[in-house]
């Protein structure tokens, strides 16, 4: 019997904030690493501005590429949050006020003493079909609609609506890691390197040269299943002594940084 094949994902972050600098994204690293231990491979990432017509684009090509599409930013109460109804034009539907995520946000704002005024009820919008997804921080819901989620831009908020609908996601095998350093250059380890990915293509392995404690060095990544990474692995280490060099496990950057 074939084994099914592992899920994949991809995330789309939407805002001119983030792409002028003015915003550094904190998205990515807690969903690509949240979903590498549920076995659902980060495929692709695009950052696109507030922009109907990029939007959807990306979120068409993706969502018939991978098995998720996240997306965060653009669903607040402004003018440039374009998002939902970005999302409704992707997939062809109306854009509606759902009526369980205006009676969240009407009880929300009375028990706060604000006016739910037109702006914040833009926050209720969703393309028709949709599934809220709940946000338990600020109340103004995600939603999915087919394999694509939506979610705030906000860090905070962001993280309690993906732990909301993990438990939905088909997941696979954790991806696991080794990481395997030494001080050799990347072009003295590169044909061995090579060779080794070639015995193991299952196994991603990565070259990150580094700066660090006044000499160069290079970080081996080594990511996939947990039960084939310890032979390749080992290899890399086997490979590392025979250049002359020293395997260390780790990164040890961030330790010759903090001395």
């Amino acid at each position: 019997m074939e084994s099914n094949p592992a899920p994949t994902a991809s995330l789309v972050i939407i805002g001119n904030e983030v792409l002028s600098g003015r915003t550094k994204d904190a998205n990515l690293a807690y969903l690509g690493a949240q979903l590498a231990e549920m076995g659902i491979r980060m495929m692709e990432v695009r950052i696109v501005p507030d922009i109907e017509a990029n939007i959807v684009e990306a979120v068409n090509a993706l969502r018939a590429r991978y098995s998720y599409v996240f997306t965060t930013g653009g669903i607040g109460p402004t003018h440039d949050d374009i998002t939902s109804a970005c999302i409704a034009a992707a997939f062809g539907v109306k854009l509606i006020r759902h009526p369980d995520a205006m009676a969240v946000l009407a009880a929300h704002y009375a028990a706060t003493g604000a006016e739910f005024n037109d702006a914040r009820k833009k926050m209720a919008e969703v393309p028709e079909g949709a599934t809220l997804v709940e946000n338990p921080v600020s109340k103004a819901p995600g939603f999915r609609i087919g394999n694509v989620y939506v979610f705030a831009g906000i860090p905070r908020i962001m993280q309690a609506m993906f732990d909301s609908v993990r438990g939905e996601l088909a997941t696979g095998a954790p991806i696991a890691s080794r990481t395997v350093s030494c001080r050799l250059g990347e072009g003295t380890l590169a044909q061995g390197l090579g060779a080794i990915q070639a015995r193991h293509p299952d196994i991603d392995i990565g070259s990150y040269p580094y700066f660090a404690g006044g000499g160069f060095g290079v970080s081996l990544v080594l990511r996939g299943d947990e039960a084939a990474l310890d032979t390749a692995a080992e290899e890399v280490r086997g490979l590392i002594r025979s250049l002359g060099g020293e395997p260390v496990e780790g990164e040890p950057v961030k330790e010759a940084a903090a001395k």
